[in-house]
Parts: C-alpha cells; structure tokens; sequence
C-alpha cells in the first residue's frame, strides 16, 4: 500500500499549531490569497516544529495560486510581493515585518539528482508526495484542517525521519537528500537512521560527488549542531560515508565524549572533534569543505595548541595552562584542552573541568616587556633587541607570568646591558 493511502488524513489540527492562527500577518495574507476558489495552506516546517514543540522562525505557505496572481492578489491587499523564484513558483510576502515564502503547487515532471523541472499544479496531496521526509509533508488550512498524506503524523510523535515513497528513488531526484536526511534524523529524529533510507543512502553514495563542497560544508556543520549528532556520525561513519564527506579518518568516539562535556551546541568544535589531531587536518579541511578563513584559522590554531597536549590523561597544572594561554589565546587553549580531556582515560573529570574554568576565567598573559625596555639597557642592534627580548621572555614564563613591579624589575636588571 503507499504511504499517501496509508496515511491520508484530514483532521482537526492539534492544540500546539494553535498558536499559528493568532498571527495577524499570517490572517492578512490568508485573507490576500485564499478566496475566489483558491486556497492556501501552510506547510512544511512550521507545522513540524510546532508539533515538536519548537520554535516557529518562518512560515511558508503552499497555494493554488500561480505566481503572478499571487502578487496581483498581495499588492492589491497591501502586501509587498517579491519575485524572489517566480520560475519555480515562490514570491515572498511582506507582511509588516513578517516574511513568507509563498509557493504554487507543482508536481515534478525530470529530475537530474539536483534540480528538478517542475509543472504548476491544484493538488496538495500530489505537491505533498514531492516532498522529501513525511515530517515535512503536512499541510493546514486557514481554519485548522491538518492534511497528512504520508503519515508524517504518527512519525513526529515516534521521532522518525523517513523519506516519502521510495528512499532511493528520492535520493536520485536529488543527491542532497542524503545529507538532509542524516542532519534531519540528527536533529528532529531520535538519532536512528530509519534502515530504509540507511540502505539507500549507502547505495546512492557516488552521488555524494555531484554536491558542491560548499553545500556539504552548510549541511555538516548543520548536522553537528543537532542534537543526536553523535549517534547519527557514529553510524555514517559505520556505513562508510563519513569520510566521503570530510576526506579524513573520522573518530565519532572523541565526538561523542566532547559532546558529553560540553553539551551547547558548538558544531565548528565538533568538526575538530571528529577529526583534527595536527594542523595539517585543519588545513585539509579548509579545501575539502571551503571552511571560512575565521573557520579555518580557529580549528588551526586549536590544533597547534593541541599538539602540545597529546598523551596526557591529566591536565597541565595550572603554570602550564597560563603558558597555554600565552602562546595560543583563550578560544584556542579553550578548544584544546577540551579536545584533550575527549582524548584522556576517563577517571579525572574534575580536574578537567576546573582546567577549563580556569582558562575561561583566568586573564590572558601579556609579556610586560618591549623592545624599548632592551634599547633603555643599551641593546641597539636589531636583532640583540629580538634575542635579548625573546631570554627575558623565557625567564618570565618560567618565573610564572607574575605582574608585580618589582619583581618585573628584578627579572628586567637581569638582563646584561649592552655596550657601548
């Protein structure tokens, strides 16, 4: 039987969607478009997150309409309509400050496993089974009937994400259904992979080739910003496709331990997680998935400081960790030491995690020196001022970062005066 016969259904809309309908921008453009024979639903995500209980940022809407009616109807109402993908049947409104995405029915009519060629159509159910994963699939009109055509309903409340029809089929139409369906899974799902979609995502992995690596870097950070992310990478990572996406040997064991200590969310962190170990992983990282220069640079800088905690299953003691601080900064000594307690036999938690509070809290060292300090002592030559300034450097770390005068000022007489 298909899904759409198994799970067509027209009920009254549960008590969370409730909360739609007091949207007076949503009741001005109901109002604009749905009349005369037409109508419009909202659909998609913002019927799935209400159900989950999360919060509802954008609206969009499904209509009847074909786009130029749609912002004939919208100015003519006062709405400032915005061609934004006429070609593909959306227009935004704007309500007041409000945003929707309004889009007309289509059906698909040739896919090439990134685009679809698609034909305007008046069927919310055949619009529906377009669609990629059930939880997306529902659709509610302006007086609170819910349309399911594909028991998107009865997923939601098990947290399963599973695609409409046939996994590979969809997958085919387009090839970033794969890495939708493990962020999506990750984040709205219980972190299972439904096996269905499991197999043919493992089939359809050449497809992966086709994506831009800029697409594959919005959808991984995304994954790693859900909340099953570890469970969902340990079994990609199991199924062979985790390191099609990242070009590196992934280690979905110190993901799921830095997820554990630090659990905000964090996703370029657990991108380091998952498989930076020296600077040259950061920098692999940085081509294969067109990370930002501010990405690229965090997750070297983090790895540097790494290097210097490899093996230990302590934390450096406290003079060790301002020296951290000193060379490598807060965010990367930060990024470090977490990266390195993921790494340690378990058994000292509290040590770490007062290792960590104290990098937070602790001020940054800044060596109180200068060269001006050297040329005072008679040192002149350029290269006398680096070497001499770079001893009284060593000499203050060892002497443990202190800031008082006049000790400052002893480290500073011992150093020889130049001649002249």
């Amino acid at each position: 039987m298909s899904q759409a016969g198994a799970g067509s259904r027209d009920i009254e809309a549960p008590e969370a969607l409730a909360a739609l309908f007091g949207d007076q921008a949503l009741i001005r453009v109901f109002a604009a478009l749905d009349q005369e024979g037409e109508e419009t639903r909202i659909v998609g995500g913002a019927l799935r997150n209400a159900l989950l209980g999360r919060p509802t940022h954008e609206i969009d809407l499904a209509t009847t309409l074909l786009p130029e009616a749609v912002m004939a109807r919208a100015n003519a109402a006062g709405l400032r309509a915005i061609p934004t993908g006429v070609a593909h049947g959306t227009v935004t409104l704007l309500a007041g400050e409000k945003t929707f995405e309004v889009t007309t029915l289509r059906e698909d009519i040739a896919t090439d496993g990134r685009r679809a060629i698609v034909l305007f159509g008046r069927s919310f159910e055949t619009d529906a089974l377009r669609r990629d994963f059930t939880i997306n699939a529902l659709s509610m009109t302006r007086d609170g009937r819910l349309f399911d055509y594909t028991g998107g309903l009865d997923d939601i409340a098990a947290r399963k994400v599973r695609f409409i029809g046939e996994p590979a089929r969809r997958i085919a139409e387009d090839y970033l259904r794969i890495l939708r369906f493990f962020r999506f899974s990750a984040d709205f799902g219980d972190g299972l992979l439904d096996s269905a979609g499991r197999i043919a995502a493992i089939r359809k992995r050449d497809g992966l080739a086709r994506l831009s690596r800029e697409r594959i870097h919005a959808e991984l950070l995304k994954l790693l910003s859900a909340r099953q992310a570890a469970t969902v990478c340990t079994e990609i990572c199991a199924d062979g496709l985790l390191h099609l996406l990242i070009a590196s040997v992934p280690n979905p064991a110190r993901l799921r331990r830095v997820v554990a200590i630090v659990p905000p969310q964090d996703p370029l962190l657990r991108l380091a997680a998952l498989c930076v170990n020296l600077p040259e992983d950061a920098a692999r990282l940085r081509e294969r998935l067109r990370l930002s220069n501010a990405e690229a640079e965090r997750l070297e800088r983090a790895a540097l400081a790494l290097v210097t905690l490899h093996g230990l299953n302590e934390p450096p003691a406290r003079g060790d960790l301002r020296g951290l601080l000193f060379r490598h900064g807060r965010q990367a000594s930060g990024d470090a030491i977490i990266l390195a307690e993921a790494d340690a036999r378990p058994g000292h938690d509290d040590e770490w995690g007062r290792a960590r509070k104290f990098l937070l809290d602790t001020e940054e060292p800044r060596l109180p020196f200068s060269g001006a300090d050297m040329i005072a002592r008679g040192i002149v030559e350029g290269r006398a001022v680096g070497e001499a300034l770079k001893e009284l450097q060593a000499r203050w770390i060892r002497a443990g970062f202190p800031t008082d005068p006049a000790r400052l000022a002893r480290l500073l007489d011992e150093t020889p005066r130049g001649t002249t």
